[in-house]
């Protein structure tokens, strides 16, 4: 697992009536092989885990199989795996279904699990920040679900998020840490959660310990599920100028609205403060205490400032 974009540079939320208990997995008791099998092969094949790829290979069966019940696969969908690695969720997701494109970067884990020829099961050797979505799958809807490496796991997700061909909804693994800025709600948004939440809605489902890695990463990791919109609520010719407000707001937390969105490229105190009281918000408040709704009204506010300017 990874995540490249660790800073908080981008987006997701959800309001608390939304959010479900976070358990931890306990894996329940079954055959299984041992973490020294699963070393025994990638000394095979030559490979020594990298800390900075992210690479934490998921073995245990019974998380597997709670990731795979936590996407709701229908019969004969379309699955984009992304770092299936030695291919333990792979298998899963064959088995549930109707084919899976699964993108590895590291060339030796993809000819290994070419190797293992995996029901309906199609290996891509690429990376999934330099791929098109549209390409890949012909158009065709699908879901993703993958344990993420950490160093990619925020950049991956907002790829796909901001594709013009989404998957319908994520089911992925990523740090913990990370999992909980994404389903952040006011008073502690920040800019992932708002990026996030712009295009879909997030949920945490379980949270799993570090023992269910070879190597075991030294932070728990956490499974969220993004439900992704038919439509964001900020068109695509929007959201740069969208993000320049947002960023400049939390870029200085710690001011008030109306003195640290003037930072954004166009803003003054002369357009922002009418803009926050057309809004129904305080200019005293700031960045981490609005809702994305908050900033979607904003936004609009400033857009119609602007254009009778």
């Amino acid at each position: 697992m990874s995540d490249r974009n660790d800073s908080g540079d981008y987006r997701i939320t959800t309001k608390n009536r939304h959010k479900r208990p976070i358990v931890s997995e306990t894996p329940r008791p079954q055959k299984k092989r041992e973490p020294s099998a699963w070393w025994s092969i990638l000394n095979e094949l030559g490979i020594q885990p990298s800390k900075a790829l992210g690479q934490n290979f998921l073995h245990d069966r019974a998380i597997v199989r709670r990731i795979a019940e936590s996407a709701e696969i229908a019969a004969g969908a379309l699955v984009v795996e992304i770092g299936p690695g030695l291919g333990v969720l792979t298998q899963e997701l064959a088995e549930r279904a109707g084919r899976v494109i699964a993108i590895e970067l590291d060339p030796r884990l993809a000819s290994y699990l070419r190797e293992r020829d995996l029901s309906h099961t199609e290996i891509v050797e690429s990376d999934i920040l330099q791929t098109d979505l549209r390409v890949l799958t012909g158009g065709e809807p699908y879901v993703v679900v993958a344990n993420l490496p950490y160093s990619v796991a925020t950049a991956a997700i907002t790829h796909l998020l901001e594709s013009s061909a989404p998957p319908a909804r994520l089911v992925v693994m990523v740090q913990r840490e990370v999992a909980e800025r994404i389903v952040a709600a006011p008073p502690s948004m920040n800019l992932l959660a708002v990026s996030v939440q712009l295009f879909g809605h997030p949920r945490m489902m379980f949270t799993i310990g570090p023992g269910a890695f070879v190597p075991a990463p030294t932070v728990e990791s956490a499974v969220i599920r993004i439900d992704v919109y038919d439509q964001s609520a900020i068109e695509p010719a929007e959201r740069k100028v969208f993000f320049q407000m947002v960023k400049a707001g939390f870029r200085q937390k710690r001011k008030q609205l109306a003195n640290a969105l003037t930072a954004a490229p166009g803003l003054n105190k002369e357009n922002v403060e009418p803009a926050l009281i057309a809004s129904g918000i305080d200019p005293t408040r700031r960045a981490q205490t609005l809702s994305l709704d908050d900033w979607v009204r904003l936004h609009g506010a400033l857009r119609g400032l602007r254009a009778d300017a």
